[in-house]
């Protein structure tokens, strides 16, 4: 038995052998065991960063002194598009400097949405540099009713990660002005209309959002579908808004001459006058207003006259084509250069809403009319807009195609949700 062993054992180990030499094993190995992940601390950080805004009545070199900086703004580079004297207050500046280091080596700021301006400290001093800030734009489509307002109505459509209030604010806004000659959002507006918008959502290299463009809008009010397509602009030209037919949304008149504003009284044939103390034909509408809001002239036109005319207060009349004159009564005061003869433009401030003359609050009382007749300015025919220019309909035709496919959603053939993004317009702003 001892005699069998021996042999047995050398077999065994010459066979190991030889399979150790030639890298073949008849079993299978074990798997290498993982070796312990090694523990890295992470460096400590070499700088620090220190927020600071410039105040009110403050200049740059008295924010610049506060952080130990000393910069001549005036051999500035041109092309940084910095004008110290115009920096408005509240711009946030980031002063970076080393551990131990009584200086920064480096200051950054805004100048726009567009630009970063970088002060970095050289030998010789301070080198500036400016950084373009790239723009994501990703339209965005939105629709829903309306119950209270059109503001009510965005801020519940459009979600905080869309447009934080302050934008949607702007949405509203913006929307307001693409109207501005079909609708009054003070009067017009009831319970049940509905909205459909299509508007940029701007996203920053930084992670930052804004509003861009609002690209196309359809409002139904009081059954009546009014779209609005945006479309034109480049070398100069300012882009419009047209209808389905290509009809600018531009009128003569804008149906209100107070921006942000809030209805107080209507056109009526009667109505009890607070200040009188009876009932008499009131012969315009009322604008609450807060005061000084600034007041537009509603169309082109030449001024009549601008002062006193007794319950009016102070009072701007313009004259416009057609027999049509427009009056704006119980101004706190007039805009510069507006008297008697002067030539205004549709949208320019002409005055500032007030409480002058038989008025018991801040509010302008707004007349339209028509060969010395008033009219309720919400029901006067102004004609269509000026149309698409004949070279550019083809293009027109395709942009509104394109535009209403988004509004209407009909890629998937089903109604969009409330902040639906399309993924298929993405781009990059300069």
């Amino acid at each position: 038995m001892r005699g069998i062993a021996l042999p047995a054992a050398t077999l065994v180990l010459s066979g190991a052998t030889f399979f150790a030499l030639s890298g073949r094993w008849p079993w299978r190995r074990l798997s290498t065991l993982p070796a312990a992940p090694a523990i890295v601390t992470p460096a400590p950080p070499r700088f620090t960063e220190v927020r600071d805004t410039l105040r009110r009545g403050e200049t740059l070199s008295d924010l610049f002194s506060r952080h130990n900086v000393a910069i001549d703004f005036q051999r500035l580079d041109p092309s940084l598009l910095l004008n110290p004297r115009r920096v408005r207050a509240g711009l946030i500046f980031s002063f970076r400097r080393m551990l131990g280091d009584s200086t920064p080596t480096q200051v950054m700021f805004r100048t726009s949405p567009e630009q970063r301006v970088t002060f970095s400290r050289i030998a010789t001093g301070w080198n500036a540099t400016a950084q373009p800030i790239r723009w994501q734009s990703q339209v965005t489509r939105v629709e829903g009713f309306i119950e209270h307002s059109l503001y009510e109505a965005l801020d519940a459509g459009v979600s905080d990660e869309q447009l934080d209030g302050s934008n949607r604010r702007r949405l509203a806004w913006d929307l307001a002005d693409v109207y501005a000659w079909q609708i009054d959002f003070t009067r017009d507006i009831h319970p049940g209309d509905r909205f459909q918008v299509a508007f940029e959502r701007l996203v920053s290299e930084d992670g930052e959002v804004r509003l861009g463009r609002v690209l196309a809008a359809d409002l139904t009010i009081s059954g009546k579908s009014l779209t609005a397509f945006r479309f034109g602009g480049g070398e100069g030209r300012s882009a419009l808004y047209y209808d389905t037919e290509g009809n600018s949304l531009r009128r003569a008149f804008l149906r209100a001459p107070v921006e942000f504003r809030r209805i107080s009284s209507r056109f009526a044939r009667a109505r009890f006058h607070p200040v009188l103390g009876r009932t008499r034909r009131h012969e315009g509408t009322d604008y609450s207003a807060s005061p000084g809001t600034p007041v537009m002239a509603a169309g082109d036109g030449v001024v009549l006259r601008a002062g006193r005319a007794g319950g009016y207060g102070n009072l701007v009349e313009v004259r416009h084509l057609n027999g049509i004159t427009t009056r704006y009564g119980h101004l706190r005061g007039f805009a510069r250069k507006i008297h008697r003869g002067v030539r205004v433009a549709q949208g320019q401030t002409i005055g500032y809403v007030g409480s002058t003359g038989l008025a018991t609050g801040p509010h302008l009382h707004y007349e339209f009319r028509v060969n010395g007749v008033p009219k309720d300015s919400r029901r006067v025919q102004i004609g269509n807009g000026t149309p698409v220019p004949a070279d550019s309909r083809t293009a027109f035709e395709q942009e509104r195609d394109r535009l209403l496919a988004i509004l209407r959603n009909s890629e998937t053939g089903t109604p969009a949700l409330a902040g639906q993004v399309s993924e298929s317009a993405t781009r990059w702003l300069p």
